[in-house]
């Protein structure tokens, strides 16, 4: 039904973008209010069109591009078509904007402005997890595909395929080795539950509960060319509130740091101190370094583990560490401090590695780790050359920024943002340079500028993908419904 609208719009597109700008206007100092806000960001040479309407009271709207000789007015709500744009950014680096409205007889021209195209390209395809807020529910819930060069988006796995009614599944934590989606992982919970690895056209499932770890893999960081993936075992819980900004707190009760060797089905523990939650590993692009974030929480003798915890959530502070990793001997080195959060009296989680090694992009917030809940939840850059860290205050909103992820090239960045309403996160880019400095965000383009306004699901874990996922979701449904390949615990990684 999706692509049948979009094939509507298509035809509507060519009607609309045929007009001409009033030949009389009385020139406003100020610039339009537009939806989604595109006013001065950079966007890149591949992206698909970006369309807008007028975010403000207004009896007609209508808006002109032009870069260069080429030149595309449309009215109501601004739609070129994939040939119109992609005009439009060969032309050149400076898309100028120019948005007129009426109110009675009277048009207005708002202050111009101008849509950057950088010449870096972004990888063609963004995947993420779509689902209600979780305290609506969380059922209806897919790992999806967009083709970020159109407005084609696809299912890769749904979460209907093996759950139904009171027994019902929980897909999360898809992740990919360097954006291959040949390379895939992603968890099922609950019924039909394991872990799906997809690689170079082979697929088994994995049970990798076992006496000897905490739980099965959660959070998922696969080497950069080994196969070995690297998770963060967790048990959780979670708290709706009634009155807090912060509808959701989900509490880290334990967690662990395990490996997993795809290859010989074998697991071990990296990090399994009872007095630290150790989550969210992340490799470094040449694979000698592995960085996670951990905090300590001295449990009080005679009060049970999950009270203590949820009692006491705001002192829970997390750190990032790092361990050094020979891929010649599978051997980690010792833990070493790599951002002290709690010195700041805040709670470091999610980083991410710029895949030239130089920056590390973490999430920052007062308290905890389940950040995406947390309205003050913004990101921070650490320079690893210099050692200098800073708020990304050209990327952060006034509300919640959460999970991020690096484009194969280093230069662009998306982020789960929920900073239209505060409570539907979205995929916004940002533009990256040499330098680490970043661009305005944009939100993601849709045929209908007006869609997320009306789509009523969160865009979680949004992860870059050279291309799309091959495999049905069907296939990937029944091979959840057999039974999983059990792990084999060793006291340490082998060759």
């Amino acid at each position: 039904m999706k692509h049948l609208l979009y094939i509507v719009c298509g035809c509507w597109i060519a009607l609309a973008c045929s007009t001409s700008v009033p030949d009389k206007s009385t020139d406003s100092d100020r610039l339009p209010k537009i939806y989604p806000d595109y006013i001065g960001v950079t966007v890149p040479v591949n992206i698909a069109p970006l369309t807008f309407q007028l975010d403000e009271q207004a009896d007609e709207m209508i808006a002109r591009y032009k870069a260069g000789d080429e030149e595309v007015v449309c009215a109501g709500k601004m739609q070129p078509s994939f040939g119109e744009w992609r005009n439009l950014t060969a032309a050149g680096g400076t898309i100028s904007v120019d948005v007129y409205a009426r109110h009675g007889s009277e048009w207005t021209h708002y202050k111009p402005f101008t849509i950057t195209v950088s010449p870096d390209s972004i990888d063609p395809y963004l995947s993420y997890r779509l689902i209600p807020p979780s305290f609506v529910s969380y059922e209806a819930l897919t790992i999806s595909q967009r083709c970020l060069e159109n407005y084609d988006e696809s299912v890769i796995y749904d979460n209907m395929l093996c759950g139904f009614e009171k027994e019902g599944q929980c897909i999360n934590c898809h992740h990919y080795q360097q954006w291959n989606p040949d390379r895939m992982q992603f968890h099922a919970r609950q019924k039909s539950g394991g872990t799906v690895i997809a690689y170079d056209g082979k697929l088994k499932k994995v049970n990798m509960r076992n006496d000897s770890i905490l739980s099965a893999g959660v959070y998922p960081a696969w080497h950069p060319w080994l196969n070995l993936i690297v998770y963060s075992t967790d048990k959780t819980h979670q708290s709706f509130h009634t009155t807090d900004p912060n509808k959701i707190e989900v509490y880290d009760m334990e967690s662990d740091i395990i490996a997993y060797d795809v290859e010989r089905g074998e697991v071990t523990n990296l990090e399994n101190d009872t007095l630290e939650f150790e989550v969210f590993p992340a490799w470094a692009p040449d694979g000698r370094t592995l960085y996670y974030c951990s905090a300590h929480f001295d449990r009080r003798e005679g009060v049970p583990r999950s009270a203590d915890v949820v009692s006491r959530c705001q002192e829970l502070r997390y750190n990032i560490y790092k361990k050094s990793f020979d891929p010649d001997s599978r051997q980690f080195g010792p833990r070493e401090l790599v951002f002290a959060a709690d010195s700041l009296d805040k709670s470091a989680v999610l980083p991410r590695i710029s895949p030239d090694g130089r920056y590390l992009v973490f999430t920052l917030a007062h308290y905890g780790y389940f950040h995406i809940w947390h309205h003050d939840a913004d990101l921070w850059m650490l320079d690893l050359q210099t050692d200098v860290v800073r708020p990304m205050y050209e990327v952060n909103s006034p509300d919640t920024e959460s999970y991020h992820t690096w484009s194969s090239n280093g230069r662009w960045l998306v982020v789960s943002s929920r900073r239209d309403d505060g409570t539907f996160t979205r995929p916004f880019f940002a533009h990256v340079d040499k330098d680490g400095k970043c661009s305005k965000p944009f939100e993601l383009p849709q045929a209908d500028p007006d869609y997320h306004r009306q789509f009523l699901r969160c865009y979680n874990i949004p992860e870059f993908m050279r291309g799309p996922v091959t495999i049905s979701p069907q296939t990937f449904a029944d091979l959840l419904k057999g039974d999983g390949e059990p792990v084999k615990y060793v006291g340490e990684l082998k060759n």
